[in-house]
């Protein structure tokens, strides 16, 4: 798991919990969701991949 993935499953458990604090259960049980799939490895980081496939289509 990449640093940027662990930093967004933290942001997103953070965001769970002040929505929870607001009442809101379902939408705070969606975003542990996803901060459990980012921290699972189901999710690939492939950012760095795009960015280097649209540097090199913009350079021909």
């Amino acid at each position: 798991m990449s640093e940027r993935m662990k930093k967004q499953a933290e942001k997103s458990r953070e965001a769970a919990r002040v929505v929870r604090s607001r009442g809101n259960e379902d939408s705070a049980r969606r975003m542990e969701s996803y901060a459990d799939e980012l921290e699972s490895g189901r999710v690939t980081d492939v950012t760095d991949t795009v960015s280097g496939l649209i540097s090199w289509a913009f350079r021909r």
